[in-house]
């Protein structure tokens, strides 16, 4: 094993005085051991109980479990605290490109101590190589992932020296030399440190660590350290921290105390706490059982004797998780009075249409993202992204449509209205769709669509492919259908109406959102934020449109030319596609309605009037509105025909979705 290395400092502060059991040191020790540090693990599975008291299963299994027995001997309720919170990544189960996105956030820009972007560094550099300790990754089976907040992080000189101590610590705990990555993040009230490191020892097994000390050994690490470095905590420090958590709305040290001292029936006697040496700490709890008896968390069933509700540390957490948001709404509004909401998915038929005012991540360590939306009814919606959605794809300032993703879809419902004795047959669909054809839709395109619905949902076990033409569909299809996109998809879909921001909407050649609502008569736009704004720039669109010949003012009317989206698309596509054609010296083949055309998807192009795609045949190119089904076949050959709106893609022999 390796050489310990707690000898390693040249200072330490001196032991403190012996002066007594004072207040806080006799409230600490009431706490217990609890009350020395925090830790948030995540372990698939959950923590269960093992054979002995306070086990958990296989937490002798992996390196550390025997530190994890003695790590955290020398801390007292006077230590320092530090929350750790670790990830174990299944890399072969993980979106391939998990990895490679957690290292971009975590070097992103506006984390350093004066706005900087982030500076990973490792064991021995100040300079780490992400990509070369991405390749290094590669092939592991999995990696973890670590956030480090020292409590007082912000009086640590340098949290870089601190997690190499820490870092080394663990190495000898775990009898391993590791390979890791860190970065830390001052861009939060308290400083805390992304870890990375491989899921590899240094004999290139696969490196396994304890249950034990994943949960407890490394934060008692973290904590003895902090506390070597800072010394201990002093009694009016830990005062003022319990004072401050009497009037929290969170999960605080005040309610495990609490929890602790409930009797077998659930009831807590306060008049135990009555002795004079302990009238501080019942202040403190009879403050904070009031706070929670306003929260209608507790009760007094009668005097001194009280009752904390079953659900009230499940409600006191979802409480500090709503306030972080509502602060996080309230920056991002920065100080506008404005009306907070919290979008909820399972809301039928709600729909949010607005800006992205902000962006981060409520999840660091799984990557899963939030926006801010200043709605066009002048309220701020906090939106919590499904855990595959992708930050970059929504630019500050984009306009964007947020709804839940678990809607009924119209052609489930098509489908189950179709059906006859269980059974739905495409030969009859498509006599009814001849029947009643729209311009710019193909009958058997629509009954196309329908069959890979089916497909899909066939694949998942709901309905029964009986013969060519021929499904068994269950009478439940709308409702099972609905569940089945909720599971794959998530809660939330954002549609991204306009990557550009309406300013630069208001005065330039192509199909804008600003132009929809023109279209629409600016409809359901409200008199605060983002709505105000909104009608602003709609006049400014529609002086600029009559500049470009585009629009007649009459009065108050403004009267739009006709097929006005077809005319700015037209000219835009037509402009980019000039600019590549004199890039790559191939012709564009403009595209006529319901032709189809193939070619090697080269790249995206962003412009106003949506996102295209070029499809390069080897002698020419054309440009087709992209969709996010043929993002992954970027270098391949793959063909589309496009019919008024909608494209429908074929990628290989099979066809792809029909999307409008």
């Amino acid at each position: 094993m390796s050489e310990r290395r707690d000898d390693d400092f040249h200072i330490r502060p001196s032991a403190p005085k012996n002066r007594g059991q004072g207040f806080v040191s006799k409230v600490l020790k009431q706490a217990g051991k609890a009350s020395s540090g925090k830790s948030s693990v995540h372990r698939p599975g959950g923590a269960g109980k093992g054979a002995g008291t306070g086990q958990r299963p296989g937490s002798r299994l992996g390196r550390g479990h025997t530190a994890a027995r003695f790590a955290g001997a020398k801390l007292t309720p006077m230590s320092r605290r530090v929350t750790i919170k670790t990830l174990l990544v299944n890399q072969q189960r993980a979106n391939p490109q998990s990895l490679a996105k957690h290292l971009r956030y975590i070097e992103r820009d506006g984390v350093g101590r004066d706005g900087e972007p982030g500076r990973a560094y490792g064991p021995q550099t100040d300079e780490a190589d992400l990509d070369a300790f991405k390749e290094h990754c590669d092939d592991d089976r999995h990696h973890f992932r670590f956030i480090l907040s020292p409590e007082d992080g912000a009086e640590l000189e340098n949290l870089r020296t601190y997690t190499r101590h820490l870092m080394g610590r663990m190495e000898a705990d775990l009898g391993t030399s590791l390979e890791w990555v860190a970065v830390d993040h001052w861009n939060t009230d308290n400083p805390h440190t992304h870890i990375v490191a491989r899921g590899r020892d240094d004999t290139d097994k696969d490196l396994i660590i304890s249950g034990d000390y994943i949960a407890d050994g490394f934060r008692h690490r973290a904590a003895e350290l902090a506390t070597e470095w800072l010394g201990p905590r002093t009694e009016l420090e830990i005062q003022q921290a319990m004072l401050r958590e009497v009037g929290q709305e969170r999960w605080t040290s005040l309610d495990r105390t609490l929890q602790r001292e409930a009797g077998d029936d659930g009831r807590i006697q306060i008049e135990r706490f009555n002795e004079p040496r302990l009238q501080r700490q019942r202040l403190l709890l009879i403050g904070r059982l009031q706070r929670l008896q306003r929260l209608g968390l507790a009760d007094e069933v009668q005097p001194s004797t009280w009752a904390v509700h079953a659900d009230a540390e499940k409600t006191l957490r979802a409480l500090g998780e709503r306030g972080d948001i509502i602060r996080t709404m309230q920056r991002a509004m920065r100080g506008e009075a404005r009306e907070l909401a919290v979008f909820e998915p399972g809301e039928d038929g709600r729909t949010i249409l607005g800006r992205v005012a902000a962006k981060g991540l409520a999840d660091e360590l799984r990557d899963r993202g939030y926006l801010v939306i200043d709605g066009v009814d002048g309220k701020a919606h906090y939106v919590a992204l499904n855990a595959g959605d992708e930050l970059s794809n929504y630019p500050m300032g984009a306009v964007l449509e947020v709804k839940g993703s678990a809607d009924i879809r119209a052609a489930d419902r098509n489908i189950a209205a179709l059906t006859s004795d269980g059974l739905y047959r495409t030969d009859h669909h498509l006599a009814i769709a001849q029947g009643q054809a729209m311009p710019g839709r193909d009958p058997q395109e629509v009954v196309a669509a329908h069959v890979r619905r089916l497909e899909a949902l066939r694949r998942a076990g709901i309905v029964e492919r009986v013969a060519e033409g021929l499904w068994k569909v269950p009478g439940d299809l709308p409702e099972r259908g609905r569940q089945y996109d909720a599971q794959r998809l998530g809660g939330v879909a954002v549609e991204l109406k306009s990557h550009l921001p309406i300013e630069r909407q208001a005065r330039v050649i192509g199909a804008t959102w600003l132009d929809q609502q023109l279209i629409g008569g600016g409809k359901g736009l409200g008199d605060l934020g983002f709505g105000s704004e909104a009608r602003q720039a709609l006049q400014q669109r529609a002086d600029f449109l009559a500049e470009q010949g585009l629009a007649e003012r009459r009065g108050q009317r403004i009267i739009l030319a006709r097929n006005l989206l077809a005319t700015l698309r037209g000219r835009e596509v037509a402009q980019a596609a000039k600019d590549i054609a004199t890039d790559t010296g191939l012709e564009h083949r403009p595209l006529a309605d319901g032709q189809r055309v193939a070619g090697i998807y080269r790249r995206s192009v962003m412009l106003a009037s949506g996102r295209y795609a070029m499809l390069d045949d080897g002698m020419g190119f054309s440009l087709v509105p992209w969709k996010p089904v043929i993002e992954p076949r970027l270098g391949q050959q793959i063909a589309a025909t496009v019919r008024g709106s909608s494209v429908s893609w074929e990628i290989g022999r099979q066809r792809g979705q029909s999307l409008s």
